[in-house]
């Protein structure tokens, strides 16, 4: 039996990934909790074999951090991590903390059971990069564009971007200016303003 912990702050789609995978014959749900600041311990505790985490859970606690974390202290864990939002940069940073699959939450829930028993099976389903609706058209940005971007969105200057992504402030410039070329934008927080406004970047995670 393929045990099964849910971490997310809604108690609906707790209860609902209880339900599918209880009745599935081969997965059961050993946990639920609504703070991914808990994760580690309750791995600790419950030793499951797949944790599905969403990115944003109770009191602002981060799903990408503690699916690092998790992964550092058990990696033999396989974590899937969720969302309900359409935010650009969560499925690239996912795959960078370690995580086997990311899926959006409003998929079915076959689907969801679908992608736990490609994970276990050594598998892994990661969505195609999005592309980003401008004004002017579709605008692909690069993943360090893209990391650049969200950080211009809980702004950051310049120096602080650099530090965080150990790069030189020159680089940051370098990019914002192709993002901005790219965009059809004349300032960075003209581009930043947009993209939070649409849900596309959600600076807070």
């Amino acid at each position: 039996m393929t045990k099964v912990l849910v971490v997310d702050d809604h108690e609906s789609m707790r209860e609902s990934l209880e339900r599918l995978f209880n009745e599935s014959g081969d997965f059961c749900v050993v946990g639920g909790i609504s703070c991914a600041d808990h994760a580690v311990r309750m791995c600790g505790e419950l030793s499951p074999d797949i944790v599905f985490m969403d990115v944003c859970t109770e009191g602002g606690a981060s799903g990408l951090r503690a699916t690092k974390e998790v992964r550092d202290a058990f990696p033999d864990i396989k974590v899937i991590v969720m969302t309900a939002f359409d935010e650009i940069s969560y499925a690239p940073r996912a795959k960078e903390a370690g995580a086997h699959a990311f899926i959006y939450k409003s998929r079915s829930l076959s689907e969801f059971e679908q992608t736990a028993r490609d994970v276990m099976s050594g598998g892994g389903c990661f969505p195609e990069p999005k592309t980003i609706p401008m004004p002017q058209g579709e605008a692909p940005l690069t993943e360090r564009e893209m990391e650049i971007l969200r950080l211009m969105c809980k702004h950051m200057t310049n120096k602080e971007i650099a530090a965080e992504l150990y790069i030189s402030e020159d680089t940051v410039k370098y990019h914002k200016k192709n993002m901005l070329a790219k965009t059809g934008f004349a300032r960075s927080v003209d581009l930043a303003f947009y993209m939070i406004s649409n849900g596309w970047i959600h600076p807070l995670y």
